[in-house]
């Protein structure tokens, strides 16, 4: 589970939202290889008010199975889960 910034928020539409995330590197000098070359899908349940320090704020969980929690912060890649499966359907299909 996830919080939302208002970089994605989008006036709560974002609720309820999957998305799958993959670490991509480190934001700061103490971890320098945080990822752990997995991705985890998650689903935005809350939201990270003004002030924020990213995109989202991962459960303690879901960022210790992408990357190194003594990390703290990584780089991370979001793609929106419902259009990753869609568009796995049209892949599998051969469209």
């Amino acid at each position: 589970m996830i919080a939302a910034s208002d970089a994605i928020w989008d006036n709560k539409a974002a609720c309820g939202r999957s998305y799958k995330v993959t670490c991509t590197g480190a934001t700061n000098k103490g971890v320098p290889h945080p990822c752990t070359g997995q991705s985890v899908v998650v689903r935005i349940v809350d939201y990270c008010p003004p002030g924020c320090r990213g995109t989202i704020d991962l459960s303690q969980e879901a960022f210790s199975i992408i990357a190194n929690p003594e990390a703290g912060k990584s780089t991370l890649n979001l793609i929106r889960f419902e259009m990753f499966m869609k568009m796995q359907e049209i892949w599998s299909d051969g469209r």
